[in-house]
C-alpha cells in the first residue's frame, strides 16, 4: 500500500503530456474531442467543473445534469510523442492529432459539444 509521501513524489515526477482527450455521453452519443498540452489536467478540470455545476460548455453541463455522471466517459485518446528534434512543434503536432481524432469520432453538429456553439439547447 502506498502512502501519501509516495503518491506525492510520483505526482511530482510525472511529466505533463500533451494529448487528445474525449468526453462522451453514453446516452446521446455526443462527444467533445479536444487537445491540451497537459491532457490529464484538462480532463480533471472538466470533471471538476461538471461536478461543481460550473462548466463553461452549457450543452455539456445540461446533459451532465440530465443524464448523470455515470453516463459519461472520460478518456485520453492519444499522446504527442516526444521528439529530440529542435524544430519539433508540440502545439502543431497536437493540433494535427486533434484534427485526426475529430474525423474518427463523430463530434460535430448534433453529435458534438462544439465549444464554439452559441445556443445551448
Amino acid at each position: 500500500m502506498t502512502n501519501n509521501k509516495t503518491l506525492k513524489r510520483e505526482y511530482l515526477e510525472t511529466k505533463n503530456r500533451a494529448g487528445v482527450y474525449a468526453i462522451r455521453n453514453q446516452i446521446t452519443g455526443r462527444a467533445l474531442v479536444a487537445g491540451s498540452t497537459n491532457v490529464q489536467s484538462a480532463l480533471n478540470r472538466h470533471q471538476f467543473e461538471l461536478r461543481c455545476g460550473h462548466h463553461r460548455n452549457a450543452m455539456l453541463a445540461r446533459d451532465w445534469r440530465e443524464h448523470g455522471e455515470s453516463n459519461f466517459q472520460f478518456e485520453i485518446l492519444d499522446l504527442v510523442k516526444p521528439s529530440e528534434d529542435p524544430a519539433f512543434n508540440v502545439a502543431q503536432e497536437l493540433e494535427m492529432l486533434v484534427s485526426l481524432w475529430r474525423q474518427e469520432i463523430p463530434c460535430q453538429d448534433e453529435l458534438g459539444y462544439d465549444e464554439t456553439r452559441r445556443d445551448a439547447r
